[in-house]
């Protein structure tokens, strides 16, 4: 199993330098000068050349006059040794403005990754159990509705009714941490609103999954011994689609991680994807990158996760 773990783990460090790379290229080509943003647009001039000699002086200053292969060398240089940098829109650190709202979207996605496997699985088996039945179509219908509605609008609704209506949960922002009494109502609405998205796909893969399964001739043999239904389903049917239930937690996280982007914003939740979204706004290219490579090494990690689960799961998967 050690060494299953060591040769999976070293497969994710080309592909942190692949994605650090794609991002570089993608934020140097995109239109638009950063340098510009330091600028106040009402600044009275005396010459252009004196404009110009300003704009190089910041330029250099920040190592952007440098081929861009070197910008990234460089870069890629002080990730190794975990200097991230200072913001360009700020002047601060990257790393302390990044680690509290890289805890805050960990917490969402967790919560939210909670709440979309528990109603997943649940309404996923009573599909299976009772398909064909009004209690299969009803839950087909409100799977297709979570998958379809929009997130955005999906969040706003729970807002307008548990929030403004009804009074019951606070309606945005993040005073303490998702694991006190206090923060914990405020990360209650966004978690729903990504978790009823990811339960509706989860719910219908588990269901096709236990069809399947309740099919097998090892589950005629367990009724035909007489075992209680609850004891065939739960046990033998469920236990047996586990594989696919781990494939989509490792997909669905890193949906949720995507999601959590349109759920900050509407939530004035202060994660890493209001984070990305004011830096993008801003050119802010140390932080784009570092607040993209935190993601793409959670999404890493989590897939990591998910081979090892797999191996302890199935174990052939580990001696193939």
């Amino acid at each position: 199993m050690t060494k299953f773990i060591i040769r999976r783990s070293l497969f994710t460090l080309p592909v942190m330098v692949l994605v650090t790379f794609v991002v570089f290229i993608a934020l140097h080509l995109a239109p638009g000068d950063p340098i510009e943003l330091f600028l106040n647009p009402d600044t009275t001039w005396t010459s252009e050349e004196t404009r110009q000699e300003i704009i190089d002086e910041l330029r250099a200053r920040l190592g952007l006059d440098k081929p861009m292969h070197e910008q990234f060398l460089t870069y890629l240089g002080n990730v190794v040794r975990l200097d991230f940098g200072d913001s360009l829109y700020t002047n601060r650190p990257i790393i302390e403005e990044l680690v509290p709202r890289y805890q805050a979207t960990l917490e969402l996605t967790f919560f939210a990754m909670i709440i979309s496997l528990s109603i997943g699985v649940v309404v996923g088996v009573l599909s299976a159990v009772y398909a064909n039945t009004w209690i299969d179509s009803t839950i087909t219908f409100l799977g297709l509705a979570g998958v379809s509605i929009p997130q955005f609008w999906l969040g706003l609704m729970l807002m307008l009714l548990f929030a403004l209506q009804l009074g019951w949960l606070p309606p945005s922002g993040r005073p303490a941490s998702a694991f006190t009494p206090e923060g914990f109502r405020f990360v209650i609405l966004p978690a729903l609103t990504l978790g009823i998205s990811g339960a509706g796909l989860l719910a219908r893969i588990i269901r096709s999954q236990m069809l399947e399964i309740l099919s097998e001739d090892y589950i005629r043999t367990a009724r035909a011994k007489g075992l209680h239904e609850r004891v065939v389903i739960l046990k033998h049917g469920l236990r047996s689609s586990m594989l696919p239930i781990v494939t989509v937690f490792g997909l669905q996280f890193g949906a949720l991680l995507a999601g959590a982007v349109v759920i900050e914003t509407v939530f004035s939740y202060p994660g890493v994807g209001r984070y990305l979204l004011q830096a993008v706004s801003n050119r802010d290219f140390p932080a784009v990158q570092t607040g993209t490579l935190f993601v793409a090494l959670t999404f890493v990690l989590v897939n990591l996760l998910v081979d090892v689960i797999y191996a302890i799961l199935d174990p052939r998967i580990r001696y193939s």
